[in-house]
């Protein structure tokens, strides 16, 4: 008879225990409700990236003194820089400047180590095409601006999404203590 009660008391114990989880879990589904969706139509609505965003890489071709730390400090020796010494003012003339956007892994060391900042970070992300070899970038290419996200009437920018919400949330403990 001593068996039989273990058994029907650790019986009760794991009926309580399934019961606390799945109470648990429904105050847990009960929290997301009054989430807002975080789904986007995307080729309408865009998020607005965050200013420390890694995109496509801008060039500015004369700040550029043809020093190539950009190349030395690649982890895949990418850009492709023509230079010549021009020896009657011993400087260095730039002629070609690229980058294959196809093999780049954005990581950002180009743009960090640029002694004179002709290389910055854009927040042009959308670099999809049919063909390979449209990913190759010259200097007339990477010298190109991007249209913003923002300045863009077409496109309905989001404001609304959970990163956003928690920065206006926090801002607003700052102003309201």
């Amino acid at each position: 008879m001593f068996p039989m009660v273990t058994g029907f008391m650790n019986y009760g114990q794991q009926t309580v225990r399934t019961a606390r989880y799945i109470g648990q879990s429904f105050m847990i589904t009960l929290s997301h409700v009054n989430r807002f969706p975080v789904t986007i139509q995307y080729p309408y609505e865009k998020l607005i990236t965050s200013e420390r965003f890694r995109g496509r890489i801008h060039f500015e071709f004369d700040k550029c003194i043809a020093c190539e730390v950009c190349v030395r400090v690649c982890p895949i020796d990418l850009p492709v820089v023509d230079w010549k010494l021009e020896t009657d003012i011993q400087k260095k003339r730039l002629f070609n400047y690229s980058i294959d956007f196809g093999i780049c892994i954005f990581c950002g060391n180009c743009v960090e180590y640029c002694p004179t900042n002709c290389l910055s970070m854009t927040e042009e992300y959308e670099l999809s095409t049919y063909d390979r070899h449209e990913l190759n970038y010259n200097q007339i290419a990477l010298g190109r601006l991007p249209l913003s996200v923002i300045d863009d009437y077409t496109i309905r920018t989001i404001l609304n999404s959970p990163h956003h919400k928690r920065q206006c949330n926090k801002a607003s403990r700052l102003i309201h203590p």
